[in-house]
């Protein structure tokens, strides 16, 4: 009688695809991890998602077979109904709860419970990469007590910029920020596209704030503003004209950027509200 029932739900399973996609197939040790799960109905009923809270749920693996030890559950809030014929996207960044630390080849499986149906669906196992990266600049720095405090003991942390190759044809630049001696990490991501023959120009304000300048292209360059909790404080994009962009910095402590030409771009932070004008020279 199970298997009866089962061969008769089939066909409406069947109806129900479930895939997992990613940005990009490469990715440094403890990088963001996010993800898309994107669900296709077409089993000709409502199904309500959401209301189980392991309604959504994942497998990191190594390719070898190496299971990735899972820290936490995946939080996906939120109950939704998906009516046939629709789709539904859910994002979700898996580097909390699963730690992807190790170099090689790695997939990703989701699966969804389907109430409904009294069953469930999975992916095909989404593959990527972690690479590791080449350093080629380090810099341990004293993290500033939060305001008001004196008493605090000091926390010693180090920034790090390392290229990688995200594509065959495009190298990227990485900014990590981690523990004293690296056990611990804080944060990575990429800064964005690096020529090959790129050499960031950093500097540290008063606050221990990374500043850092780096040709992102034939004529621009990128600058970050990072704090010393791996968050993006601000992005430019600056373009050589008459003289090259470079960092600068005066007798408060206070780093900026001296010469080209500053050019809005959509990913600046914060966001570019009018027309800016040309950097100092």
């Amino acid at each position: 009688m199970l298997l009866a029932a089962w061969c008769a739900a089939w066909p409406a399973f069947a109806q129900v695809t479930v895939e997992v996609v990613t940005e990009q197939d490469k990715f440094l040790p403890a990088e963001s991890l996010p993800v898309a799960v994107k669900i296709v109905n077409r089993s000709g009923r409502t199904l309500n998602l959401g209301a189980d809270p392991r309604w959504l749920t994942f497998v990191v693996q190594g390719r070898d077979g190496f299971v990735v030890e899972q820290s936490g559950e995946v939080p996906v809030e939120g109950g939704f109904k998906l009516e046939s014929g629709e789709v539904a996207t859910r994002r979700v960044d898996l580097a909390p709860y699963f730690s992807v630390t190790r170099t090689g080849g790695y997939q990703i499986e989701a699966t969804v419970q389907l109430r409904e149906l009294n069953g469930q669906v999975s992916s095909k196992p989404k593959q990527f990469d972690v690479i590791e990266g080449a350093i080629i600049w380090t810099q341990e720095f004293g993290v500033p007590p939060p305001p008001g405090e004196t008493n605090q003991s000091l926390e010693v942390r180090r920034y790090t910029l390392l290229k990688a190759n995200y594509l065959k044809s495009e190298l990227r630049l990485y900014v990590r920020v981690s523990e004293e001696a690296d056990q611990r990490v804080v944060k990575v991501f990429p800064a964005g596209p690096i020529v090959s023959f790129g050499q960031p120009e950093t500097q540290l304000d008063k606050q221990n704030n990374l500043h850092f300048i780096y040709q992102s292209g034939r004529v621009t360059c990128l600058y970050l503003m990072v704090s010393p909790d791996g968050e993006i404080v601000r992005r430019q994009t600056y373009e050589y004209a008459g003289s090259r962009p470079r960092l600068s910095g005066d007798d408060s402590g206070k780093v900026f950027v001296k010469g080209g030409v500053r050019r809005p771009a959509k990913n600046d932070l914060p966001a570019t509200t009018s027309e800016p004008s040309p950097a100092p020279k």
